[in-house]
């Protein structure tokens, strides 16, 4: 237990370390927020376009893996939506952020950190991947689907044309872009390029983690235990096993390492920026709260997952 403690460990010390320099107040809570700016348009792009782009293009472009990650996703985020929709009964916004809780994970910020103490450069690979199913097939959907209580012709396909515009000029998208089609033309970067565009990826893992710590600073969870507790067992326990069962069974990934990678990444806690995107329909504070505690749970979710996957041959 002590070697996976060594790989969860440290990625929790700095969730900590952030969440101690900001609540003593060292770093404003304003001040991580322009860190994670950083982390957004200058590190994980950087770490994204070297995963991909320094790798011969069949390495880096595993539909299987694509297939079986959405498969999965999908089927997490179809789950929570209709049991949202049948059970709770609830409104069309608080719908789709309750599903994107369940089957969005926080790949840059926790995902890739532990999957490269676990698995190596492989993580990088897996990331850009997961990148590609969150962000053009997910979050399109599910934003469209927040907003399908307003009842204006036309409505959801302008949401839809505007969310994947702010996609594509999103700088983590670029960089997966231009790394697929810089490791399609088999050049070479110049050394000096190379170089600074290692330097800004090194700089992802501390300072990605320790935003996180910051941004759980204030959060509170009273009065909403019952929502929160569906939302994190939807993330850390269906959201992986789902994806598990795709990977393994349904659309199998050829790379074991991938396979191991689809899961790790599954099992993160959700998107960082979850209670931002959910304050544009006013569900933040449920979205904060599920952010809070699935985070603090995913620590003893993820290192039992690491547990299983090195002792149980899953």
């Amino acid at each position: 237990m002590l070697d996976i403690l060594a790989i969860t460990g440290p990625i929790y010390f700095c969730i900590a370390v952030g969440f101690a320099v900001t609540r003593w107040g060292l770093f404003a809570k304003a001040e991580m927020r322009v860190l994670g700016k950083f982390v957004i348009n200058l590190a994980l792009p950087a770490l994204l376009f070297n995963a991909i782009s320094q790798r011969p293009l069949r390495e880096v472009m595993h539909t299987d893996y694509l297939m079986a990650y959405a498969f999965g996703s999908f089927s997490v985020l179809m789950a929570g939506y209709a049991w949202a929709r049948y059970v709770q009964r609830s409104a069309p916004s608080y719908r789709a952020y309750f599903a994107m809780g369940m089957s969005c994970s926080n790949s840059g910020y926790v995902g890739y950190p532990v999957a490269f103490l676990a698995l190596g450069p492989v993580a990088g690979v897996a990331l850009a991947l997961n990148m590609v199913v969150e962000n053009l097939m997910m979050l399109p959907v599910l934003m469209t689907l927040a907003d399908a209580d307003k009842k204006a012709d036309g409505h959801a396909l302008k949401v839809l044309a505007q969310t994947l515009g702010r996609l594509l000029s999103n700088p983590m998208i670029l960089a997966i872009l231009l790394g697929f089609a810089y490791s399609l033309s088999g050049l070479q970067l110049p050394g000096p390029v190379a170089r600074t565009i290692n330097v800004f990826a090194q700089a992802t893992s501390a300072l990605a983690l320790s935003v996180i710590g910051g941004t759980l600073v204030g959060l509170q969870i009273k009065g909403m235990r019952r929502q929160v507790s569906r939302i994190t067992f939807g993330k850390l326990i269906l959201h992986p096993l789902a994806v598990w069962v795709a990977a393994t069974w349904i659309v199998p990934i050829a790379d074991p390492q991938l396979r191991i990678a689809a899961v790790v990444f599954a099992a993160m806690p959700m998107l960082g920026i979850f209670p931002i995107m959910a304050q544009r329909h006013g569900h933040e504070d449920t979205a904060a709260a599920a952010l809070l505690v699935t985070t603090i749970v995913s620590f003893f979710t993820l290192s039992g997952l690491l547990w299983m996957l090195k002792h149980l041959a899953l």
